[in-house]
């Protein structure tokens, strides 16, 4: 058989030995078969949020079960295509089944890092909280680029953005800001870009054509949701109101509808204008304490909370977790895993594909030797 569909067959058995691993093969087939026999159930909606929450667990795995199944058929075709034609001397069709085990490859590479995705809280929505560091105007306005390269991010991976909380600079940019992304796997794509962010450019502030060094911090914790249960004591808190910043009306400039919790015991902050209703802001700032504290706990269990906790507290130099170079020449380098790009807008437009993938496989620590010894 050619080298170069060898090549790629062993890469893609390589992954799916992963992907099986990784899915604890025999527990998942047994879970979506249970999965599916409620979904037959009509007793299930009776219920309806738990319905969803048995449709959407039953939808995340049958595609992860049944990718597997399908790359594996895939590949057999493909091997046993390239095999004929290679017998009859066709060397188009040898050719067309080489770029469907190139494809083929690159769905299961892509798989395979979906697959590490296997925290508690992995598959949850997340906040995205952003805060301008040292660096003054140009740092509010780095800020306020990040927060777009995220709500970038985002949208190209089908997710709904929604805008908790804003704290505009004086003169341009965010001194602080927080979305809400809600998708597949946002928690768990995105808890990877916790850290500081450093930005080199030309100051489009200064007016002295030097270059400007500015840092913002990223912090992401996971939505919590119904299954997970966090205690607050009411004698922990002090709530804030205030009358929101920013665009909204007569009503938002009129009334304190903005509410801030501040947990004593930890020292988290959370606010939120999202509404015009004090109410309803008071619900979602509780919603983000609860979050932060469970974040705060899985932080603990993963052994990165110093690591987090620095970031948190000292936006400047030394801390960064990835540069971005616009002056004077173009880069951005992952200071973790060594990733780099020469393309910094494609970056800023939300291409965080590749940052994210490695920083997760360094996190969980998965690597291609790993991958090659389940394979054997």
């Amino acid at each position: 058989m050619r080298a170069d569909a060898e090549a790629l067959h062993q890469r893609i058995t390589e992954s799916v030995a992963l992907l099986r691993r990784h899915l604890d093969w025999d527990a998942a087939v047994r879970k979506l078969d249970e999965l599916n026999a409620r979904a037959e159930d009509p007793s299930l909606w009776s219920d309806a949020g738990g319905a969803q929450k048995v449709m959407r667990e039953r939808g995340r795995l049958a595609d992860q079960v049944e990718g597997v199944r399908r790359l594996e058929q895939s590949v057999a075709d493909a091997i046993e295509l390239v095999e004929l034609a290679e017998a009859e001397g066709d060397a188009a069709t040898a050719d067309a089944a080489v770029a469907d085990l190139q494809a083929l490859a690159a769905e299961a590479a892509r798989r395979e890092t979906e697959s590490l995705l296997s925290g508690e809280a992995d598959s949850n929505d997340c906040f995205v909280e952003v805060n301008a560091g040292a660096g003054g105007t140009d740092a509010q306005d780095w800020a306020e680029m990040l927060l777009r390269m995220y709500q970038r991010w985002a949208e190209a991976h089908g997710c709904k953005v929604t805008l908790t909380e804003e704290n505009p600079g004086e003169e341009a940019g965010l001194k602080s800001a927080t979305i809400q992304v809600s998708g597949p796997n946002a928690y768990g794509w995105l808890k990877t870009e916790t850290g500081v962010h450093r930005l080199v450019r030309i100051s489009p502030f200064g007016g002295n054509d030097k270059r400007q060094t500015s840092f913002a911090s990223v912090y992401v914790y996971p939505v919590v949701d119904d299954k997970i249960e966090i205690d607050i004591n009411p004698a922990d808190l002090r709530t804030d109101t205030f009358r929101a910043s920013g665009a909204g009306g007569q009503h938002v400039n009129k009334t304190e509808s903005g509410v801030r919790f501040t947990h004593i015991p930890t020292g988290i902050v959370v606010a939120s204008t999202q509404d015009r209703s004090q109410h309803r802001n008071r619900a979602i700032a509780m919603d983000m304490l609860r979050a932060r504290l469970y974040e705060l706990e899985l932080s603990k269990r993963e052994a990165i909370n110093a690591a987090t906790e620095a970031g948190k507290t000292d936006i400047g130099w030394g801390h960064q977790i990835r540069s971005y170079v616009l002056q004077p020449y173009q880069l951005v380098k992952d200071l973790r895993t060594g990733v780099e790009k020469g393309n910094p807008q494609a970056v800023l437009d939300g291409d965080l594909d590749e940052f994210m993938a490695a920083a997760l496989a360094q996190r969980v620590g998965a690597t291609r030797s790993e991958a090659s010894a389940a394979a054997r």
